[in-house]
């Protein structure tokens, strides 16, 4: 047990979360999700993130459901995001159970709850395979060619892009708070609790240098893109249509459009069936 802990302790680090994050968000340019046009997929997550709030028919929702994991599946999630979608969702209706469980609440309840937790998994994972199938770029022009307000869109494209420069700064810091200090040695029981003090007390105490470096950060970039214009870019009409040129329909968009349409709809007329 012991070793199962170590194993599972020494996989969850700074380094391993940083490659999660930056593999879903940079890393699936090769399938099929990331080949479709931006305005389809967010188009298609419009639908599916609002649709499903309106529905409560269980077989309905559990179809959804179905439909979304296999897209889930193409899009090639990171694990580490998807450990986190099934303990968020799932620890939150579960504990609802527990309450409703605990203050008089009988069998009955488990259905609405089921009914919760269908539409919040579907609307979650259609978010996680949309965005994860976007590059900072492809996504801002697609929130361009749909009227976002071009700071707006830069902002979103621009946080995508920081966010390798903040995890690596953010695990600089926490490096030299180590070189700095003295570990616990954890060994037994209560080595291992001040160990995990002592972890979370560098973890708070990283995060206000990594504002201050990300402040000296952000104030250069500010400069190097005023002095490449981007001030002028922003209202530019050539600039926009330049942006906007690598938007392209293909056949694979259709192809996801009309297998997407036919399974809501046979999703429909299945639950009319079955009760």
């Amino acid at each position: 047990m012991s070793k199962l802990t170590d194993s599972v302790v020494d996989k969850f680090t700074i380094d391993y979360l940083r490659n999660q994050v930056l593999k879903n968000a940079y890393g699936n340019d090769d399938t099929f999700i990331a080949r479709l046009d931006p305005r389809t997929l967010l188009i298609w997550y419009l639908f599916f993130g609002l649709m499903p709030w309106f529905l409560n028919n269980v077989v309905l929702l559990l179809l959804l459901f179905l439909f979304v994991t296999a897209t889930t599946k193409l899009a090639r999630i990171a694990p580490l995001v998807l450990f986190l979608f099934c303990m968020g969702v799932f620890s939150q209706t579960g504990y609802l159970l527990l309450i409703s469980m605990f203050f008089g609440g009988n069998t009955s309840t488990i259905v609405p709850l089921l009914v919760l937790t269908l539409k919040v998994s579907v609307v979650s994972l259609a978010s996680i395979t949309v965005f994860s199938g976007l590059d900072p770029d492809r996504l801002s022009n697609g929130l361009l060619y749909f009227g976002c307000p071009s700071q707006l869109s830069f902002s979103i494209s621009f946080a995508y892009r920081i966010l390798p420069v903040l995890m690596e700064e953010f695990q600089n810091i926490l490096l030299s708070y180590r070189l700095r200090g003295k570990s616990p040695n954890g060994k037994g029981l209560i080595g291992k609790v001040h160990k995990l003090i002592y972890q979370v007390k560098i973890i708070i105490l990283s995060f206000y240098p990594l504002m201050l470096n990300t402040a000296k950060r952000s104030r250069t970039t500010v400069e190097a893109l005023e002095l490449k214009g981007y001030r002028h870019s922003l209202t530019n009409p050539a600039v926009r249509k330049i942006r906007l040129s690598s938007l392209k329909f293909t056949a694979s968009d259709a192809y996801f459009t009309l297998a997407s349409a036919f399974f809501v709809a046979g999703s429909i007329i299945a639950s009319a069936y079955i009760k």
